[in-house]
C-alpha cells in the first residue's frame, strides 16, 4: 500500500512541512524488502522522491502520497553506453526518482486515455492533451544537497560530497553492440557458479580524500552575489579562522565542501586553489564515472533544467498542454546551504525567456528538513564498527513507483541487480527506467489513444525512433533551445546515434 498522509490545514495556510515530506518518505524506504538497501554500518546511500500532494476540493484536507522513490550514487562512463537504449546511464538518486515519476505518470495517461479515472490528469482544451487536475502538485525530495554546484558550499564539518566517483573497473566485452559492458556483483547470485566481474577500486590520492570527506577545495565568486536579497537566507554557519599565534591551536582554514563532479569542457574550469578556491561556482558539471569521463549532467543542473523544461520530459510533452514542475525542493539534513541552493537551482535560469507556450521559469520554494537519512555517509560512519571493513557508497540503486506492475526495480551498474553476464542484452537484463522501455511504455500509451484523440504532434506517419519522438516534441524542444542558447550554451548535445532505437 502506498505511504500517504491527510493532513487537516485551510488552504490558504497550506505551507508545505520539510520533516512531513521527509518522514513520508523514510517511511516508504523503510517498507521495501531489503534487495538492493546499504549493508548497515559498512554503505551508505542517497534517496530521492516525488511526493503527490493533492488538495480536495470540498474539504481542507491535504493528501500527500509518495509516488516515485529512488536511491543511488552511481554513474556509468561513456564507453558504457549502448545505441540500444537498453542500459541506465545515470543511477543517481534523484534521476532514478525521476524517471520512476515518469513511469507513473505514463501510467496515469493510460488511465485517463482509455476512459478511466486518473488522479492526476484531466482533459485540457486542446484536442489529445491533457492537464493536472485542479489542487494536485508535485513536490521533490532528496535527503542530500544535489551533486555539482547545489554541494559547493562554506565547510562546517567532515562530511563529504555526495558523488563519489569509482575509479576503475574490470571490463568485458559484451553482447549488445560489441562495447565495453562494465559490471558489478554487489552481492553474490543466487547459488549460481556464474560470477560477474567485480568493480576493482584502486584508490588514488583523490578518491581518498573524496571517500574520507576531507578537505579536497569555490571560492563563491560573483555569481554568489547575484542573490536576491530575500533569498540569500543561508543556514550554514561560516567558518571563523583561528588564529596561528593562538595556544594549543592549528589555525583553521575557511574551507568549502567539495563536489566530485567535473567541469564541463569548453568553459570556465576549477582553479584548484587551496580552501575556498578550489572550486568555480555556477558552472554546469558532469559526474564522476568509473575513472573516465561521463556524459551525464549533475543533479544540481537537472534540477534546474527541470525548473524551465518541466520533468516530464519530451516525450510526455506531447500528451501535456503544460509542462509539469516541481512546486518545492526539500532537502534532508546534511551541509546545507539556502543562498548556495538558490543560485545553482534558480539563479541560473532567472535570465531565460521567449519560451513556448506551456513553458515559463518556475522555480521551486527551497526547504530543508531538520531528519537525516538513516544510510546517509554520516550515520552510516556514526554506526560503523570495527572488523565490517571499508565504508563505502552502496553498489546498487533501488527505483520504487506507484504503479500496477513491477513497481520494484533494483539496478547494478545500468542493469538489473544480480544479472549474469550471459543475459546482458536481453529484456531479462533492462532496467525498467532505461530509454528503451520508457520509450516502449510510451508507444503503448500512444497505441492505447483513440486516433481521434491522439496529439497532432504524432500524427505524423514518419515518427518511428526515439530521437524521432523526442524531436517531433516540438514546444518542448524549443524550450530546450531557449533554455540552452541564454542559460546553458556548454550542455553537452546528446550522441543521435545512441537514440535511434525503436
Amino acid at each position: 500500500m502506498p505511504v500517504s498522509l491527510h493532513s487537516h490545514v485551510p488552504a490558504r495556510f497550506n505551507m508545505v512541512n520539510a520533516d512531513e515530506i521527509a518522514r513520508l518518505c523514510y517511511d516508504r524506504f523503510n517498507q521495501l524488502p531489503r534487495r538492493g538497501k546499504p549493508e548497515p554500518g559498512r554503505e551508505w546511500t542517497l534517496l530521492a522522491a516525488v511526493v503527490k500532494s493533492t488538495r480536495c476540493a470540498d474539504s481542507d484536507t491535504v493528501e500527500k502520497e509518495v509516488v516515485s522513490l529512488g536511491t543511488g550514487t552511481k554513474c556509468i562512463g561513456s564507453t558504457a553506453m549502448s545505441p540500444n537504449g537498453d542500459v541506465l546511464n545515470d543511477s543517481h538518486a534523484e534521476v532514478i526518482a525521476r524517471r520512476g515519476c515518469i513511469r507513473y505518470l505514463i501510467q496515469e495517461l493510460h488511465t485517463a486515455v482509455s476512459g478511466g479515472d486518473s488522479s492526476v490528469f484531466c482533459q485540457a482544451d486542446q484536442r489529445g492533451k491533457w492537464k493536472l487536475r485542479p489542487g494536485v502538485s508535485f513536490l521533490f525530495f532528496t535527503s542530500h544537497t544535489p551533486c555539482g554546484d547545489a554541494s559547493i558550499i562554506p565547510m562546517t564539518d567532515s562530511q563529504s560530497q555526495p558523488c563519489p566517483p569509482v575509479t576503475s573497473v574490470k571490463a568485458y566485452n559484451g553482447t549488445n553492440g560489441g562495447g565495453n559492458l562494465k559490471r558489478k556483483a554487489e552481492e553474490p547470485s543466487d547459488g549460481k557458479n556464474t560470477k560477474l566481474p567485480r568493480v576493482e577500486e584502486q584508490e588514488t590520492a583523490e578518491t581518498q580524500l573524496e571517500d574520507r570527506g576531507e578537505p579536497k577545495q569555490s571560492f563563491l565568486p560573483d555569481s554568489s552575489k547575484t542573490e536576491a536579497p530575500s533569498q540569500s537566507h543561508s543556514t550554514e554557519t561560516r567558518v571563523e579562522t583561528v588564529s596561528s599565534d593562538s595556544p594549543g591551536l592549528h589555525p583553521q582554514v575557511p574551507d568549502i565542501h567539495r563536489t566530485g563532479a567535473k567541469c564541463v569542457p569548453g568553459g570556465l574550469a576549477d582553479s584548484l586553489h587551496p580552501g575556498v578556491g578550489y572550486h568555480s561556482t555556477g558552472l554546469l558539471r558532469v559526474k564522476p564515472g568509473r575513472g573516465e569521463p561521463t556524459l551525464s549532467l549533475s543533479c544540481s543542473d537537472k534540477l534546474a533544467r527541470w525548473g524551465v523544461l518541466g520533468f516530464q520530459g519530451a516525450l510526455l510533452s506531447h500528451y501535456l498542454q503544460e509542462a509539469l514542475y516541481f512546486s518545492t525542493v526539500v532537502v534532508g539534513k546534511c551541509p546545507y546551504s539556502q543562498e548556495v541552493m538558490h543560485r545553482s537551482l534558480v539563479t541560473r535560469c532567472f535570465c531565460v525567456s521567449d519560451l513556448p507556450a506551456g513553458f515559463s521559469v518556475c522555480p521551486p520554494v527551497l526547504l530543508q528538513s531538520s531528519l537525516e537519512f538513516p544510510f546517509s555517509q554520516g550515520q552510516t560512519e556514526l554506526r560503523h564498527q570495527t572488523g565490517q571493513g571499508r565504508i563505502s557508497p552502496c553498489g546498487a540503486a533501488i527505483s520504487w513507483c506507484n504503479v500496477t506492475e513491477q513497481p520494484l526495480d533494483v539496478t547494478a551498474n545500468g542493469y538489473k541487480h544480480g544479472v549474469t553476464k550471459k543475459a546482458l542484452g536481453t529484456a531479462k537484463a533492462r532496467s525498467l527506467l532505461c530509454k528503451l522501455e520508457l520509450f516502449h511504455s510510451f508507444l503503448s500509451l500512444a497505441s492505447a489513444t483513440d486516433p481521434s484523440a491522439l496529439p497532432d504532434s504524432l500524427r505524423r506517419t514518419e515518427l518511428q525512433t526515439y530521437w524521432d519522438y523526442k524531436q517531433a516534441s516540438q514546444s518542448y524542444q524549443q524550450a530546450w533551445q531557449q533554455l540552452r542558447s541564454q542559460a546553458f550554451p556548454l550542455w553537452p548535445r546528446s550522441d543521435r546515434d545512441l537514440l535511434l532505437f525503436r
